[in-house]
C-alpha cells in the first residue's frame, strides 16, 4: 500500500486529500500545514510519496521539498499547486520534486501522479505539458545558500526582521544582515523589489 503525507496549508484541502487518496487505496500517514512540519514528519514517517503545497507558511514547498528529498531520497514528492508558468514547474523540479499538479485539475490526475512517481515516472500536468529538469535554465534564486533562501521566504511573508529572527533563532542584527546580502546578490536596491523578484521566479507567499 502506498503511504503518504500530505503538506497543505488548508485544513479543508488536506481532508479532501486524505478521502480522494484513501478511496484509492492509499495510506496517509500524516497531515501537516507548513514546510517545516512536513521536512520533520517525513524524516519520521518515511512516507512514499508527499503530497506537497507550493505556498506554504515558513518554509515554502520547494525548500521542502528540496530537504525531504536530500534526507529520505526514497521518498517522491508530487507538488500541488495552483501555479502553471514553467519557472514554478522547474523551481520544483530542480528541488527533487518527479511530480506537478494543478490545483484545478481533475481529483484523479493526483491519484495518477501519485502512482505514476511511484512507479518511477515523472508526472506534469498534461495542462502544462512536457518540460525537462535537464533544460539547463537557472534562475537568480539558485545562487542563494539554505539560509538565504529561508530569510527570502520569510521576507515575502511581509515579517520583520524582528519576526523573522524569533522564526530562525538569529539577532535580528544578523536577520538585517542577511537582507542586504540578498538584495545585492540578486540586484535589487529595496524590499518591495525583493519580494517582486522572488515571487516572479517561483517563490510564491502562502495564500
Amino acid at each position: 500500500m502506498t503511504r503518504v503525507l500530505l503538506a497543505d496549508d488548508h485544513a479543508m484541502m488536506r481532508e479532501g486529500l486524505s478521502v480522494l487518496l484513501t478511496s484509492a487505496g492509499m495510506e496517509i500517514v500524516g497531515s501537516v500545514g507548513n514546510g517545516q512540519d512536513a521536512v520533520r514528519v517525513a524524516g519520521v514517517t518515511l512516507p512514499d510519496v508527499v503530497v506537497m503545497d507550493l505556498s506554504m507558511p515558513e518554509m515554502n514547498g520547494i525548500e521542502a521539498t528540496r530537504k525531504i528529498c536530500s534526507r529520505t531520497p526514497a521518498t517522491q514528492v508530487v507538488m500541488l499547486s495552483m501555479h502553471s508558468n514553467r519557472e514554478h514547474v522547474y523551481q520544483a523540479i530542480r528541488a527533487g520534486a518527479t511530480g506537478y499538479v494543478l490545483k484545478d485539475a481533475a481529483s484523479a490526475e493526483l491519484v495518477m501522479a501519485v502512482r505514476a512517481v511511484c512507479a518511477g515516472r515523472r508526472y506534469v500536468s498534461p495542462a502544462i505539458g512536457v518540460l525537462s529538469a535537464s533544460s539547463g535554465q537557472r534562475g537568480p534564486l539558485d545562487s542563494l545558500s539554505a539560509r538565504e533562501s529561508q530569510v527570502l521566504q520569510l521576507v515575502v511573508e511581509g515579517r520583520t526582521s524582528v519576526e523573522i529572527a524569533q522564526v530562525i533563532h538569529l539577532s535580528k542584527t544578523s536577520v538585517d544582515t542577511y537582507r542586504r546580502r540578498l538584495m545585492k546578490k540578486l540586484g535589487v536596491s529595496d524590499v518591495a523589489s525583493l519580494v517582486k523578484l522572488a515571487v516572479r521566479h517561483g517563490l510564491t507567499p502562502p495564500g
